[in-house]
């Protein structure tokens, strides 16, 4: 049987998950943007920031399921 979290931990990955989603999108972002100026494109930004909200969702996720299953 787990030991429940206490609250402080929990605040802590919780908070983390608060930063996490805008900074995964801003990292694709920039990064889609730093390849659109190297290939001299103009999608690419839009794909990365796409990609990066996709990357904070799955993590968002992943860490709801493993509490969840943590709470049986």
């Amino acid at each position: 049987m787990a030991s429940k979290k206490p609250w402080p931990v929990l605040v802590g990955e919780y908070t983390s998950l608060a930063f996490l989603l805008p900074l995964t999108a801003l990292v694709g972002y920039g990064l889609g943007r730093l390849l659109d100026h190297t290939f001299h494109t103009g999608w690419i930004q839009y794909l990365g920031l796409f990609l990066g909200i996709v990357a904070g969702f799955v993590q968002l996720i992943r860490q709801l399921l493993r509490d969840t299953r943590d709470g049986e």
